[in-house]
């Protein structure tokens, strides 16, 4: 039985890009800081509540609250689509000030 790989060409034509540019920064040119445990725990949670087809915020944040994802800015469970909108919101803002206070490639 012969058994094949298969690659996600767009994440492997990401990093081939980024090696052949001689900078290897590139390939993490928007991160002014390392993403927290909490924040790649709400990235994986929105990830598999979005795959199931839901994206309405209300919904999404039911979903959220239903999986006891912690909120990484709040600490809370108890998500809305108020709260939703204000965890993102914030660790969007961070993001932008890690950003601009680190640089290009930090």
């Amino acid at each position: 039985m012969t058994t094949t790989t298969q690659t996600d060409a767009f994440k492997d034509r990401l990093s081939q890009r980024a090696l052949d540019t001689s900078r290897p920064a590139l390939a993490h040119q928007s991160l002014g800081r390392q993403i927290t445990e909490a924040e790649a725990a709400l990235a994986e949670a929105l990830s598999e509540i979005y795959a199931t087809g839901t994206h309405d915020f209300g919904d999404v944040a039911a979903a959220l609250a239903e999986k006891r994802v912690t909120a990484p800015i709040s600490g809370r469970t108890d998500w809305t689509e108020a709260l939703l909108a204000e965890e993102l919101a914030a660790i969007n803002a961070d993001l932008d000030a890690a950003y601009q206070e680190h640089g290009y490639g930090a």
